[in-house]
């Protein structure tokens, strides 16, 4: 009797993204010409440059980018790191380090508020991150964003670095509007609602297709 196969997730990967491309391609043909203009492009790449997260990491991450520009976010980041040896804080090493080195790092008094927070709540069992982990999009963020000090901007980030989330789009990131305004030649720039809507046609890829409209804002065509 011969063995099944096995499973090969590089080719997964590789057959979801064409169907993914081929789906955004027929639906938006601005899409179509970031996609065209991009064979080589991978929409996960920016990930090799992030520490490794787990969920907790990465809303730390993203709390700490709020109203940061992406160099600053990375060097309050290091600075954090550099407290723990080189990576993240757990929940419970959050808890058990002086609030004051994470403001010497770089955080703002109600940032290192928020991230107690939520570690106060994974650690003492209001909050499970295998729970979290498992959760459909909406009630992720319902739970999440019931936290003074996370939005739906730092939640949306979060499923899409830590969970690999396909259909999360960021309205409210600065540089997605700008992205937009340029892609789709608008005179504004677009509010929420109207990113919002123009992604509607994106599902249920919207992550991918806001990958590619930030390659095109941050990387000439041919380099991404």
């Amino acid at each position: 009797m011969t063995s099944a196969p096995a499973h090969d997730p590089l080719a997964s990967r590789a057959e979801w993204l064409r169907q993914a491309r081929s789906h955004l391609r027929a639906a938006d043909p601005v899409l179509a010409r970031l996609i065209d203009d991009r064979p080589d492009f991978d929409p996960r790449a920016w990930m090799t440059q992030l520490p490794p997260m787990d969920l907790y990491g990465a809303l730390l991450f993203q709390v700490t980018g709020q109203q940061l520009s992406v160099p600053a976010t990375r060097r309050t980041l290091a600075r954090i790191q550099a407290l723990f040896g080189g990576r993240l804080p757990s929940p419970a090493e959050m808890l058990e380090t002086d609030p004051g080195k994470f403001r010497e790092a770089g955080l703002s008094w109600r940032k290192v508020s928020t991230l107690r927070d939520l570690a106060a709540r994974l650690s003492d069992g209001r909050l499970s991150l295998d729970v979290l982990s498992g959760l459909p999009d909406d009630e992720l963020m319902a739970e999440l964003t019931a936290i003074p000090g996370i939005g739906p901007w730092t939640v949306q980030g979060a499923m899409i670095i830590a969970l690999g989330r396909e259909d999360v789009v960021l309205p409210g990131d600065l540089a997605l509007r700008k992205a937009v305004r340029v892609a789709y030649q608008l005179d504004h720039l677009p509010a929420q609602q109207e990113v919002l809507a123009i992604a509607e046609k994106w599902r249920p890829y919207r992550s991918l297709a806001t990958s590619y409209l930030f390659s095109a804002a941050f990387e000439p065509a041919g380099n991404a």
